[in-house]
């Protein structure tokens, strides 16, 4: 059953706590996920979290400190002293979780907790985590795995295995090495189950060698788009000399996919670096400030724009009532346009297609669609019995803006993407703005043309 915290339940906790309570804490606890103590630790206030989370078995208490959010956590963490961290927290966690953690320390801490580690093997480990640059493979790998020689008999196999197992949570794959720790495959658990009461049959003769893998500097994004493509829950990761080194699991491939997901709306929000509602007022206004800048500069230039045909205004001052339209369609054609790319670009679909090709296919889309929004406007014009001048302006406009916008749209995240910048900026104020100012330049360049045709 889910867990719902409202205010009552978080009220009667803070109070417990207030009062010392610590049997009603725990009671109440007891009962819930970590992932729903993680919840109700996000809502107290920074030493209200520290009191509960101390009241937390360890074991439990590290599971907990990985479902709070990146503030919290970094609040806690201080909290902390490198003993506790050591000891309790990165004692209880996979390694890939434990450089997470460490990576939210300053390094001297992160030397201080080092030392104190116990475990030679989990110093070093950790220690290489650390130097993967964030967003690779190498950042995201977890240590744990369990591995078995080619050269092996199936019955010493399984004996390494069970051991091996000990140390690691979930079993997904099991990876088949030679003696240098070279990737050679993986060993299905169905060969291993019909193979079991053999003592001849070597592990090299069942195991298949057709594996994916990716290597320590692989890009994230790339890893998500292999695991989807292959539809694998977990990948091995491998060094320059193809020697295994870790693997990925879906969990950690999730999370990539969640911060890239919100990392690509922040971008096309016009926000230019990962905020949230809990940021100070100064990190919000630097995230909000440059695209609004940007937005203001195209404001400007649009007005400009309207100055240089301000007699034509005059003329015909009903060419201002769609000077609304003409913008806003300009800037959501281009959105459209270019959130399709972008969809395309980052679910790999796109990969390889040809510029003219995709080109070619969006200016059929546009050109139908300018079609149709075109003529409906030319009958709204001609039932409100608008002059032939402005009924052929707003007219043509339209179509011609739609197939502009829709244009600007396609190219620009295909260019960003082969420049090597997030293609997301260009469904946010990047695209909008030129849109409008384009849009208006077509409009207005059509008007002077037409009221000279058609005085």
């Amino acid at each position: 059953m889910s867990f719902e915290l409202t205010k009552p339940i978080l009220d009667s906790i803070r109070h417990d706590v207030a009062e010392g309570r610590d049997s009603a804490v725990q009671a109440l606890l007891s009962e819930l996920h970590p992932a729903d103590i993680g919840t109700i630790i996000d809502r107290l206030q920074l030493d209200e979290a520290v009191y509960v989370y101390r009241l937390l078995e360890p074991e439990e208490a590290a599971e907990v400190l990985l479902e709070l959010a990146e503030d919290t956590r970094e609040e806690l963490l201080g909290s902390l002293t490198s003993r506790e961290i050591a000891e309790d927290v990165l004692e209880h966690i996979d390694s890939d979780d434990a450089a997470d953690v460490m990576s939210e320390l300053s390094e001297e801490k992160q030397r201080e907790v080092i030392a104190l580690l116990d475990d030679q093997e989990q110093r070093e480990d950790l220690q290489e985590l650390l130097t993967y640059e964030e967003g690779t493979a190498g950042a995201l790998m977890a240590k744990e795995l369990v591995s078995v020689r080619a050269d092996a008999s199936v019955a010493r196999a399984i004996v390494e295995m069970r051991q091996q197992a000990r140390e690691v949570d979930h079993v997904y794959t099991v990876y088949v090495v030679d003696k240098d720790d070279h990737l050679v495959g993986i060993l299905p658990l169905k060969e291993l189950l019909f193979s079991a009461e053999s003592t001849r049959t070597l592990i090299k003769h069942i195991c298949e060698t057709e594996v994916v893998s990716v290597q320590v500097d692989t890009d994230a994004e790339e890893v998500v788009n292999l695991m989807k493509k292959y539809d694998v829950v977990v990948l091995p990761v491998v060094d320059k000399e193809e020697r295994l080194v870790g693997r990925i699991t879906f969990d950690d491939v999730m999370d990539v996919m969640s911060d890239e997901a919100t990392e690509d709306y922040q971008l096309a929000s016009g926000i230019s670096e990962d905020v949230d509602a809990t940021d100070t007022p100064l990190v919000q206004v630097r995230a909000r400030l440059p695209w609004l800048l940007i937005g203001l500069a195209g404001g400007i230039l649009s007005s400009r724009i309207i100055a240089q045909y301000e007699g034509q205004l005059r003329i015909e001052p009903a060419m201002a009532f769609f000077m609304p339209l003409i913008a806003a369609t300009a800037g959501n054609v281009g959105v459209q346009s270019s959130a399709i790319v972008v969809q395309g670009l980052a679910a790999g679909t796109l990969d390889g297609v040809n510029l003219a090709g995709r080109l070619w296919k969006e200016l059929r889309v546009a050109l139908f669609t300018a079609l149709v929004c075109g003529l409906l406007i030319f009958g709204v014009n001609l039932a409100l019995d608008q002059s032939q001048a402005l009924t052929l302006t707003v007219s043509i406009a339209l179509f011609s803006v739609i197939v502009t916008a829709a244009m600007f749209g396609t190219v620009t995240p295909l260019l960003l993407d082969r420049a090597k910048v997030d293609p997301a900026l260009a469904t946010g104020p990047f695209v909008t703005t030129l849109n409008d100012i384009v849009g208006l330049l077509i409009y207005f360049t059509l008007g002077h043309l037409m009221y000279g045709l058609f005085p």
